[in-house]
């Protein structure tokens, strides 16, 4: 089999309590023939329109031959690099596919302006920007195109030899896009972005880059005929019950690279899960992990772990001194995608609810926009230490003074089943070690701790953040620009582009009763060991 999954202790009895059902009532099956009344009464129209993933492998196979020409045309225009402008499942799967097969793609998925200018400063003699956008009217990838088609003018590059589109058929970008002349990819309007892995907002960016796509393709085929029959092996069967059988009492999954050769996968598998199934107070909240993480060497006592591995790891794995009751996960990455798209609907089955809407990720979006078209004065900060300004939403501050203080005051209102996440709306690409903080964070709280990128994670664990249980507690780590860039044409720039962004989601958060705390770093370079410090 190209995908393997090893189950045992309490999942195991989950599993074998639920497939029995599962197998009778023909759920795979039906799946796979799109019946969009699996999830109900509620969900059946957005259903019947979100089920296309199931033949993404034949319905992707006619894109290869245009990928393949494009890149050969761009080569000879001296393309050797290609960045990418999505957010989401639109640069989260391509993220997967080019550090697996080592193809070098710079992921554009931030606003903040360091980031951007970061893509644009490597220079643009060599580059091709992709953009990715199903609805074609995403704020990011709408301001980044902008950017980059002024600054290809700029440099005489032609925009139209250097800007692919890739999006839904008749959505606003593909119109513009045909309009200026773009190179344009129309992905399947029946997949939703997050189950889109193996569509061409997947496939695109990855080939174009230099990866063999059919290979990925021919890797999810492999594994086609296990998910889409009715049997008591089926591995998106067992996977979907060993995630979600025992929600609400167990509701968190580790994930967590063992051996695997896949790059960054659980980041995938992460904004797949918590957005399809975060909603309408459940769901299922993964937290990415590394081996030595806290919650990997003493798992909660509401964290399943799921241990992505290789076959040559798989038996050491096994018999190693692990926790009872792991999930144990080995495929290629083709088999993968596959897969845990037909766990996640399964699981959405299970909870009960539509894992193909995402209600909550608008609001966010709609509280950006609002202070970006009336830009209020911004808040005064309850205090500043040592140049970090300090802002709480809620009434959890109580008498602190410092940032450390601060952060104490939010974890103290963590319940025994909540859990933090941490949301640093940060360049990335400078400060790649902030995501340090959420080990520091997990070994203090002693609950599960999620990282997020903003304004990436929007459009991911945002859903479950507003739409699962109201166990989480926030905190936003911002920097104040050291450069900020116009964005043409757009009455704001990027800096007050992200500064919405955070801010609108907080707003969001509060009004869900959400405890929110924002540290701002006004000098990023000489708050960083600070910062750090305070968490720790």
């Amino acid at each position: 089999m190209s995908f393997r999954i090893h189950v045992s202790g309490a999942v195991q009895e989950a599993v074998d309590e639920q497939i029995p059902q599962l197998v009778e009532s023909l759920v795979a099956t039906a799946i796979t023939d799109a019946n969009p009344t699996l999830w109900g009464k509620a969900a059946e129209a957005e259903a019947s329109i979100r089920l296309g993933w199931v033949q993404s492998v034949s319905t992707s196979r006619s894109l290869v031959p245009g990928i393949l020409k494009l890149r050969e045309s761009l080569v000879e225009r001296g393309v050797t690099r290609i960045v990418l402008a999505g957010m989401g499942g639109s640069s989260l799967a391509p993220e997967v596919i080019t550090q697996t097969f080592n193809a070098d793609l710079t992921i554009l998925d931030s606003t903040e302006p360091g980031q951007v200018l970061s893509a644009l400063e490597e220079g643009l003699e060599n580059v091709a920007l992709v953009v990715s956008s199903k609805s074609g009217s995403t704020v990011e990838t709408d301001s980044q195109l902008r950017t980059f088609h002024a600054a290809f003018e700029a440099a005489g590059i032609n925009p139209t030899e250097r800007i692919v589109v890739v999006t839904d058929p008749g959505s606003p970008l593909d119109v513009r896009a045909r309009a200026a002349g773009y190179a344009v990819f129309n992905a399947d309007p029946h997949v939703g972005g997050r189950f889109s892995a193996l569509t061409a907002f997947g496939l695109v960016p990855s080939g174009l880059a230099g990866v063999d796509v059919s290979e990925i393709l021919d890797e999810a085929e492999a594994v086609l005929l296990d998910v889409a029959t009715d049997h008591a092996d089926n591995p998106a069967l067992i996977l979907g019950v060993a995630i979600a059988a025992r929600v609400p009492r167990v509701n968190k999954l580790g994930l967590l690279t063992d051996g695997s050769h896949i790059v960054g996968l659980p980041d995938w598998i992460e904004q797949l899960v918590a957005e399809s199934t975060g909603k309408q107070g459940t769901g299922i909240l993964p937290v990415v992990l590394d081996v030595v993480s806290t919650e990997a060497l003493t798992p909660p006592h509401d964290m399943v772990l799921c241990r992505l591995v290789d076959d040559a790891h798989e038996h050491h794995v096994r018999t190693a001194d692990r926790h009872e009751g792991e999930i144990l996960v080995s495929g290629t990455l083709g088999a993968h995608f596959m897969v845990w798209e037909y766990a996640t609907a399964v699981a959405g089955i299970l909870l009960g609810i539509n894992p193909f809407d995402q209600p909550d990720v608008e609001s966010a979006k709609v509280a950006a926009r609002a202070l970006l078209d009336h830009r209020p004065e911004a808040t005064a900060p309850d205090f500043v230490e040592n140049g970090i300004e300090v802002r709480a939403h809620g009434e959890f501050m109580g008498s602190a003074s410092t940032v450390r203080e601060a952060i104490s005051a939010a974890l103290s209102t963590l319940p025994e089943d909540g859990y933090l996440s941490v949301q640093a709306y940060v360049d990335r690409v400078s400060n790649p070690q902030m995501s340090g903080v959420r080990d520091l964070v997990a070994a203090r709280s002693g609950r599960p701790v999620t990282f997020g990128w903003g304004p990436r994670f929007l459009h991911s664990t945002g859903q479950f953040h507003k739409g699962g249980p109201a166990v989480g507690v926030f905190i936003q780590i911002l920097q104040s620009p050291h450069r900020d860039l116009q964005i043409p044409d757009s009455p704001f720039t990027f800096g007050q582009l992200i500064a919405a962004q955070a801010a609108g989601d907080a707003a969001v958060l509060a009004e869900h009763g959400r405890p929110v705390l924002t540290l701002t770093l006004t000098n990023p370079d000489a708050q960083m060991v600070a910062l750090f410090e305070a968490f720790n």
